[in-house]
Formats: structure tokens, sequence, C-alpha cells
């Protein structure tokens, strides 16, 4: 039965018409051992019955915020309390913003404020709505707290047109929850974040990176099935439910960190602003304010990701490029120079890149280039997992 066996879910179904497939998703899910309980959102009753559901997981369906049937008449903590996950699909547009800013006007959104399971959502829309910056925003910032994104897949919509939107598959969905994802059993190590070099006590080097990308990179991975380990520098994030956080603070730290962990992996995937430079000799005390110039002198800090590749039993090693200019050029020499089996070229500064929730990438290897497209960071790292599964077992030997 893999991992679902034994497992509570509560399955939110949106108001979407990829409702329909949420019975099949019910069934999917018992085979693998889970007890479903599923919630019905009002728009949801417009295109599927309660009748059916209650059919098909042999449980009553839960609709109200204020249900008689249960203590208190209070549903939402009652299954707050027995979910190991939630499952929202399909997560609707409306649904995804909804649970992004903490409402909680029904008993689906309540049930997802008040639960300490984790949040999983299979988002399905039209393709416009699922490009557009508010949702793309939306599902980083849920991404961001931890919740686990599912898709959407590109194809034939509902409204005959193609495209991205289309709700994964119940088996799919099922076989993600259950581990069985093109990653499944693979270990991976990903860094992510900015780092911090010390000037003196209270003062340090660093750059604009939020590690919005890293976590998007690890969440796309535990998706995708795999156990992960995240090395990450200083950032305001919620770390990815399900991965292994070892916070660090320097270049120094994390390179210590990644030659801890690194044997024990497969995949290696570099997405942290390492510092280049580090301060000398870090002041002891607060430097005061005494001169009209101050100078510092810098050392170099180690560089994790060639040393990683450098090694003679190694892990797939994936790079990232951050550059201003000359961007896809510039990330080719490093994949030369580095001996990286895969590299992905995002421009930063000013409008791009760093601090931001979208981001555009280019993934380059030896053969050739793939362009990843615009997008949120986490449907950018569900590409870049989707693109590096289908090449992990014929380059990593």
């Amino acid at each position: 039965m893999g991992g679902l066996k034994g497992q509570h879910i509560v399955l939110i179904v949106g108001g979407g018409i990829a409702a329909y497939k949420a019975p099949d998703l019910v069934r999917r899910l018992a085979e693998r051992g889970a007890e479903v309980r599923v919630v019905m959102t009002r728009g949801a009753e417009h295109f599927v019955t309660a009748t059916t559901f209650h059919a098909i997981s042999h449980h009553r369906v839960y609709h109200s915020l204020w249900d008689t049937e249960t203590e208190s008449g209070m549903a939402h903590l009652q299954l707050a309390r027995w979910a190991d996950i939630v499952l929202v699909a399909p997560a609707t547009a409306h649904l995804i913003a909804e649970l992004a800013h903490g409402f909680a006007g029904d008993l689906a959104t309540t049930l997802a404020l008040a639960t300490d399971a984790r949040l999983v959502l299979a988002p399905a829309m039209n393709r416009r709505m699922w490009r557009h910056p508010a949702t793309g925003i939306n599902v980083e910032t849920l991404a961001a707290r931890g919740a686990r994104i599912l898709g959407p897949a590109t194809g034939e919509l509902a409204e005959r047109e193609s495209g991205p939107g289309r709700m994964l598959e119940p088996v799919e969905i099922a076989q993600a929850l259950d581990g069985a994802g093109p990653l499944a059993g693979k270990r991976v190590l990903v860094t992510a974040g900015p780092t911090e070099e010390p000037i003196d006590p209270v003062r340090f080097v660093g750059n604009r990176s939020s590690g919005r990308m890293g976590y998007a990179v690890a969440n796309a991975a535990l998706n995708a099935g795999a156990e992960v380990t995240l090395v990450s520098g200083p950032t305001a994030l919620a770390p990815p439910s399900g991965a292994k956080l070892i916070p660090v603070r320097t270049a120094g730290e994390m390179a210590k960190a990644v030659d801890e962990h690194i044997a024990d992996n497969e995949l290696f995937i570099s997405v942290a602003a390492v510092a280049d430079y580090t301060p000398k000799q870090p002041a002891k005390d607060k430097i005061k304010k005494t001169g009209k110039t101050l100078t510092l002198e810098l050392v170099r800090t180690p560089d994790i990701l060639a040393e990683v590749a450098a090694a003679k039993k190694r892990p797939y090693c994936v790079g990232f490029a951050a550059e201003t200019t000359d961007v896809v050029e510039h990330a080719r020499a490093k994949l030369r120079e580095k001996k990286l089996d895969l590299i992905c070229a995002n421009r930063v500064g000013d409008e791009h890149g760093f601090g931001r929730e979208d981001n555009a990438l280019v993934a380059i290897s030896a053969d050739g280039e793939t362009d990843l497209g615009h997008g949120s960071k986490q449907v950018l790292a569900e590409r870049l997992i989707a693109l590096i599964a289908e090449r992990l077992p014929h380059e990593s030997g």
C-alpha cells in the first residue's frame, strides 16, 4: 500500500469542472490504504453530488461550518484534529487565494486554517487564470509555508483551449502522495538562500536572495517523491514540510554542511546565492564610525558546487547561474568550468530574479538548452525537477 496506508486524508473539493475527477480520486486514495473524508465547497455542489462521495468513501460528506452532527457543531475542529493530510482537489484560483490569505469563511477554509496537517493542492483552472500574477503569488505564498503543489498539467482544458491549468489525473495525485513520483527513492540535497559573511557582530556582507527559488526546488523534489535535505542560509521562509532542514549562515558553514551530507545523496541542486568573498578577519566588537572611509580585506569562499562536481564519486550536479548580462553565455562557461551536468541560467538585478515571486529559467547541458519559460518560482521548479527526472537515470549512471 506504500506511504498512504493508514493515513487520514481530508479531501476538500473545490468548485471547478475538474470536481468530476474527485470521486475517482477518493477511490484511488482508498486503494492505497488511506482513510478519506470529503468536504465539499458550495461551488463543488454544482458539479458533483454528496451522494456520490458517500457511496465511494462509505463516510458522511461534510458541507457546513456549523454541523449539528459533530461535537459542539464544529466540524472544522473535528476534521482538523483527525487529518494527517488536507488535500484540495480541484484547487480553484478562488480557493487558492482564500487559503493564501488566511480566509475562514466556510468549512473548507476554516479547516485548512485550523489544522496542523500537511496541506496539498492540485490546482485546476483556465490557463489565463493560472498564468495571472495574482495566482502565481498566491501559489508561491502557500508553497513557502510548506504546502505541496501537485501540477497543474498542460493539456486540453474544459473550455476547448489548451495550456497549463489541467488538474492532474487522480492516479497521478495518489501516486505522488504515495511517494511514487519520478524521483521516488532518490535522495536530493538542495542549497538555498543567501549567506551572510560577518564584518563585525552586527554587520555582514550579503546579497538580495530571498531563498524562494531554492525552497521551491526543494518542494518540487518532495512532490516528485524524493527524500530532500535542504541546506539553507538565512531566509524568512517556512521550510517545505517533509524536508530535512539544515540552517546555516556563512559560506563556510554551508560548505561544511554540504560536505557532511553529500555522500548520502544522488542528486545535488545548488540554488543558494553563496557569497564569493568573506571578510578575512571579522571584528570582535562593533566597528565604530571614525573615518570617512573603511577598508575591508576580503578572501575567497569555497566554491561548493565545483568541489562537489570534482569529486571522484559524486552525485548528479545541477547549478544555478544568476547573471545581470550575457546570461546564457556566462552559464555555459560555468557549466564547462565546473563540469556540471546541468545549469539553470537566470537574470537577476533590477526587475529580475532576487526577491521576486516569479522568475525565468533556461536549463543548459552539454547537449543543448531547454527554455523553462517564465512563471512563478514554484511552477519553474516543477518544470526543472521534471527535466532532471527525465535525465537523471541516463546521465547519472
